[in-house]
């Protein structure tokens, strides 16, 4: 449907509808409501981010040497996943971006050493932890 000029004039006259105060004011208000409704999406973000929690700590021997390359296992024991890091050469480790609502498990092995299994509950309100993982011989299977 083809609109000619003179309709088109005395519909939106001569543009002066678009530029009107009604209109921009009316344009004004959608996008601010636009705004503020994207606005609590990223504070949500941002909260999350600061509510998560970090486990990290060193995997050491009986005479307190680090172990590196040390295989660090986590279990979430809700889920039952369970994810690994590699120790670097000092024996760190680091899990980043942990449920604060969550229990964790974590033990370390290394060749025939491992750790003892330690908790993390969550019922612990730290957000970042420290959990020193000392490895000895494994106990030979009966």
């Amino acid at each position: 449907m083809k609109v000619s000029a003179r309709a088109s004039r005395k519909l939106f006259g001569h543009g002066l509808f678009l530029r009107s105060p009604a209109f921009l004011a009316a344009l004004g208000f959608f996008l601010a409501l636009a705004l503020a409704a994207s606005l609590p999406a990223s504070a949500q973000d941002k909260k999350t981010d600061a509510e998560l929690r970090t486990i990290h700590g060193s995997a050491i021997d009986k005479s307190e040497n680090p172990v590196p390359a040390s295989v660090i296992y986590l279990l979430n024991v809700k889920t039952q996943a369970v994810r690994t890091y590699i120790a670097d050469d000092m024996g760190n480790y680091r899990f980043s971006g942990l449920d604060p609502n969550v229990d964790y498990e974590i033990h370390a092995e290394h060749d025939d050493l491992t750790s003892a299994t330690r908790t993390v509950s969550s019922f612990d309100s730290r957000r970042d932890i420290e959990v020193i993982l000392k490895l000895s011989r494994k106990k030979p299977a009966k």
